[in-house]
């Protein structure tokens, strides 16, 4: 990397899945050695409203990205989170608030749930637009292996 170019950040969507677990446990095996920052991102929205009936709860919806966003982080490295790990909870689409998160970063990583056979070649909609329009490289990370 240009070292003028360098930012020093890595960004991870982050939603709750093995796979997203995985994708931190890579940036962060990525960011040690060159000194960068791993930014965990979750993102949340509200559901789509139809006809101007709101749903009932919808308060709920960004406390539970939360939830999910720290329980990640658990997963990922236990108890204590380490000082070169920060989080993010950002309201809107995960494809456009991911690539937008790519112009100031120096890697994207994204995890894809697995499927295996055909169906499992196929990148998701997420880790697929990240990979097409991102403004730095993406990494695609898979879900480990049942097992």
């Amino acid at each position: 990397m240009d070292q003028e170019a360098f930012t020093g950040k890595i960004v991870v969507g982050v939603d709750g899945s093995r796979a997203s677990i995985e994708a931190l446990k890579k940036a962060r095996t990525i960011a040690v050695p060159l000194g960068a920052q791993v930014v965990a991102m979750a993102c949340w929205s509200f559901p789509q409203v139809y006809g101007g009936y709101v749903a009932m709860g919808v308060e709920d919806y960004e406390k539970e990205a939360q939830g999910i966003l720290e329980e990640s982080l658990s997963r990922a490295f236990g108890p204590v989170v380490p000082e070169d790990v920060t989080s993010r909870l950002l309201c809107g689409p995960p494809r456009d608030l991911l690539i937008d998160a790519s112009r100031d970063a120096d890697m994207v990583v994204v995890g894809r749930r697995g499927h295996g056979g055909f169906a499992g070649l196929l990148l998701g909609s997420v880790s697929s637009a990240c990979v097409a329009h991102a403004h730095c490289p993406v990494l695609v990370v898979h879900a480990p292996e049942e097992g």
